[in-house]
Parts: structure tokens; sequence; C-alpha cells
């Protein structure tokens, strides 16, 4: 049974994760996910929402935990972490007992921030011996309140 640790904010609901992560569940059977979501400031977020970081980003977590749990996805925690996605994966790295494979979904090139900062770079560079895929989702679209 492999662990996979899932890292998205925006892209957390997304069908190209969503198919991503059968793919690795029907690979293992007895996959687990953790789903990490960065307190990503309200400023940086490319789809207004209303609520402070930390909020946001738990609500986030709680939807895509559902999402990705109706297609068979056994997602066995959603965690908030820190405001730099670099800083929440270094911290969960640090505090857990290892992941078979991390899982970076991001928005497309040219508007997404975290490949701004060459995320996926960072995160294969302390992933100790984890596998990282990267995971392109398209953007998300604003919904009339």
């Amino acid at each position: 049974m492999a662990r996979h640790l899932v890292v998205a904010h925006q892209t957390a609901e997304s069908e190209e994760l969503r198919q991503r992560l059968l793919e690795l569940a029907a690979a293992d059977r007895e996959a687990e996910f953790v789903l990490l979501v960065p307190a990503t400031p309200v400023s940086g977020l490319l789809v207004w929402d209303e609520g402070h970081s930390e909020d946001i980003a738990r609500r986030r977590a709680a939807a895509a935990r559902t999402h990705l749990a109706s297609a068979g996805l056994r997602v066995v925690d959603a965690r908030v972490g820190d405001g730099d996605p670099h800083s929440a994966v270094a911290d969960e790295l640090g505090s857990s007992q290892g992941y078979a494979t991390i899982v970076l979904a991001t928005l497309p090139a040219g508007i997404s921030r975290w490949l701004g900062m060459d995320l996926p770079a960072r995160v294969r560079r302390m992933a100790q011996g984890s596998e990282v895929i990267h995971v392109v989702s398209q953007a998300p679209v604003a919904t009339p309140s």
C-alpha cells in the first residue's frame, strides 16, 4: 500500500487531478491519499473567494476531500498548510513517515504562481526519494453569486 501526498489549492477539485489520482489508485487498490492545501494568501488566488486564507484553504480541503472520495479514492486526511507552498510541503515531509509519491497540481504556465516560483523543481529537490508528479489543471471559472 502506497501513501501519496497531494498538494493543490485552486486545482484541488480539477478533473485532471482526479484522473491522475485514479490512475495511481488503479495501480494500487490500497493506495491512500493525504491532501495538503496551502493557505495561499487571498491576494494570490486567481478567482476571488471570500474569507481569510486559512478559512478558504479549509473549505477547499473539505470540498476536495469529498470530491475525491466520491470518485472512490481513499483520502485519509485533508490538511491546511503554510501559505507558502514550498514551506507547506517541507513541513509535511518533515512531520510524516514518508510518501511514495508527491502529486503537485498547478494551474497552467503563465497564470500559475507556483510555477513562477519553480515549485515542481524545488519539491523534487526535497522529495527524499519520493516520486514527484506534476499535474497541470485548467484554471477555475468564477461562478456568479
